[in-house]
């Protein structure tokens, strides 16, 4: 089956996590995104206990710990630093202006994508699928993820110490401009991996959902990013040399810009 109670209870634990959006609208996709994917590790790991195989307890692990990183990160960076708070006047929406029927939009929008962002396990769960080689190889994705994300925000926030007016190109920023992002796309794709063989059927929509629909939001972020970094460091002639040698998102692949993508917006 595609849709089972256990997959609705994921996501009334999505609801109820990034409900925390309606105190600040951004956090539907920060804090609540975050904490959602950590909540729905631990639920899953609840619900199946009996029936949890190695590789999927090392998967719901991730989750959790990945949520609960990611989580407390933007927890500490949009709650504790003002200076971030002070860089980013403007620049992100408080969504006092939003209507609130929008609002529910996209907290249930929100919710449905972080279920679907972790259905792969929860198939293998559900469908009672024994451990093979594809949970290890997506679980040991997922952790290379996880670390170059986590080494990404931490060589960035020294770098800010250092220089806040500076953008930043050094460590793993040398390698691609969104480093964290990239990080965040290598974890999903561990993800994906680990459900094959335990997915079948139109089960691999659910999943493909969740991992096309992060892609895209990664995209939009590095858009978004893009747009605010040319604004700010746009008059830099080290800047300009950064931009056009250094790929925005994937390592060796020449895609420096997607600014003019206007589709990409999340």
């Amino acid at each position: 089956m595609v849709f089972t109670l256990e997959l609705l209870w994921l996501f009334l634990a999505a609801m109820l996590i990034s409900a925390i959006g309606f105190k600040n609208y951004v956090w539907f996709i920060s804090l609540g995104y975050g904490f959602s994917i950590a909540g729905e590790g631990a639920l899953m790991m609840m619900l199946y206990g009996k029936q949890l195989s190695i590789g999927s307890i090392i998967c719901c692990v991730l989750f959790v710990v990945y949520g609960f990183r990611l989580g407390g990160y933007l927890a500490v960076r949009e709650l504790g630093s003002s200076s971030y708070k002070k860089n980013m006047q403007g620049e992100i929406k408080d969504g006092k202006s939003v209507p609130f029927g929008v609002k529910i939009a996209i907290w249930v929008t929100c919710a449905l994508l972080y279920v679907t962002q972790v259905s792969g396990v929860f198939y293998r769960l559900n469908n009672n699928s024994s451990d093979n080689i594809f949970v290890y190889i997506g679980a040991a994705v997922m952790v290379l993820g996880l670390i170059l994300e986590s080494v990404a925000d931490i060589q960035k926030n020294n770098a800010k110490k250092i220089n806040p007016r500076r953008f930043v190109d050094t460590g793993l920023y040398r390698l691609v401009r969104c480093p964290n992002y990239l990080g965040e796309m290598i974890f999903w794709t561990g993800a994906l991996i680990s459900g094959i063989g335990a997915v079948s059927g139109w089960q691999w929509i659910i999943v493909a959902i969740g991992y096309i629909g992060i892609i895209f939001v990664m995209f939009s972020g590095a858009r978004r990013l893009e747009i605010r970094q040319n604004k700010n460091y746009g008059n830099d002639p080290e800047y300009q040399k950064y931009v056009k040698t250094v790929p925005i998102m994937v390592p060796f692949i020449p895609l420096y810009s997607v600014e003019k993508y206007k589709w990409l917006v999340a």
